[in-house]
């Protein structure tokens, strides 16, 4: 309900252009409770030159119960409007998708659906679905990709299931999705290259888009790498990206078309670390840059320091220089941390922890995306 100010010296009296500049600096759920204050500020609000201005991505989570269903959650976090530990995280409300074809990018929620459709919805609330023509080899476990305007999507590997059974020897053709050229089929493109017929899966796989047309594909305990050109549609010739002593690693994209990676790695006379390493993407080359706080790890992970097991629930996603860590294992509630790399600065912290209560979970999905502005308020 929008309550107007009363009185000529109002809030509602300011002019466009102050509203506009008070109102970008807030974070998005801040301009949700301001829209809803009087008709001129939602006006400001809403109106599609309002300036964006620099927010961060959203980390989700995203908890899955193969028993029942009605115990999935899910979780959003903001990381520019998080000053309350009580309110930090957004509870959402998600429709049932299969939790091994359920992910997030650029902006969207993508979740597959028999027989080989994907279904799309702005982030970050799921009331709204759409639903794409079928993919021509269905898949299970893919990479899923939404970028440009449309948007355009990308599904890259997965695994093709023949009588019960993971079929790796047939390669799986890469897909496009362009509802701007062809919004009846999705295109086919060279399969991920061979070398990563025996990880071809999202659960081995990260990856990261670069300058809007190059995507990265990496293996996360393989270290393999290679970059599909989306204007070419081609790919590079796949190389390794390991620096010394990793045990596994994710790749993302960072601000300035470069790469970042954070990794599991092991150290002289010392215990595994997480450590986060900038990496150039036409040479490969990298530098580490920052290593997590020894004590923020350990109250992420149970087991003793000698206990490298501790860290087989570590996973880590990433967008625009911002990289989330957090353990996959109930046994603290799903803790994470986040590290903002500026350059080659990084600034640790501990993410506030979910909200009770927390179910116990088979599975875990996490992604990092920016949430427009527009989808909050349709």
């Amino acid at each position: 309900m929008e309550v107007e100010p009363s009185g000529s010296t109002g809030w509602s009296q300011l002019s466009w252009d102050l509203s506009e500049f008070i109102f970008s600096k807030l974070p998005l759920r801040s301009l949700v409770r301001a829209a809803a204050v009087c008709r001129h500020w939602r006006a400001v609000v809403t109106d599609p030159s309002f300036p964006s201005g620099r927010r961060r991505p959203w980390f989700f989570l995203y908890g899955h119960d193969n028993v029942s269903p009605r115990r999935n959650q899910a979780f959003a976090f903001d990381p520019d409007d998080a000053d309350d530990d009580a309110t930090a995280w957004v509870p959402l409300r998600l429709p049932l998708c299969p939790p091994d074809c359920f992910s997030g990018s650029g902006g969207f929620f993508l979740a597959t659906t028999p027989p080989s459709s994907l279904l799309v919805s702005p982030l970050p609330r799921a009331h709204t679905w759409h639903r794409t023509p079928p993919l021509s080899f269905p898949r299970s476990n893919p990479l899923v990709s939404a970028f440009g305007p449309g948007p355009k999507l990308l599904v890259v590997g997965g695994a093709r299931l023949v009588g019960g059974l993971v079929d790796i020897e047939d390669p799986l053709a890469a897909e496009i999705f362009d509802p701007s050229t062809n919004s009846s089929s999705w295109q086919l493109c060279p399969p991920l290259p061979h070398e990563f017929r025996s990880g071809n899966s999202s659960q081995w796989l990260s990856s990261a888009l670069v300058s809007g047309r190059f995507f990265f594909v990496h293996g996360i305990f393989s270290s393999l790498i290679s970059s599909f050109d989306l204007h070419l549609r081609s790919w590079s010739p796949v190389r390794l990206l390991r620096p010394p002593g990793l045990l596994f690693s994710f790749l993302f994209p960072a601000p300035s078309s470069a790469l970042l990676l954070a990794g599991l790695a092991t150290i002289p006379d010392g215990p595994p670390s997480l450590f986060i390493w900038s990496v150039d993407p036409t040479s490969l080359s990298f530098e580490r840059i920052g290593a997590m706080p020894p004590d923020m790890l350990s109250r992420l992970f149970d087991g003793g320091a000698d206990d490298d097991s501790r860290f087989a629930s570590l996973k880590c996603v990433g967008l625009d220089g911002l990289v989330y860590v957090f353990n996959e294992d109930h046994s603290k509630a799903y803790p994470a941390a986040s590290c903002q790399v500026d350059g080659a600065i990084c600034t640790w912290r501990l993410v506030p922890p979910l909200p009770s209560p927390v179910n116990r979970f088979h599975k875990v999905i996490a992604f990092c995306s920016p949430v427009p502005l527009p989808s909050l308020f349709h």
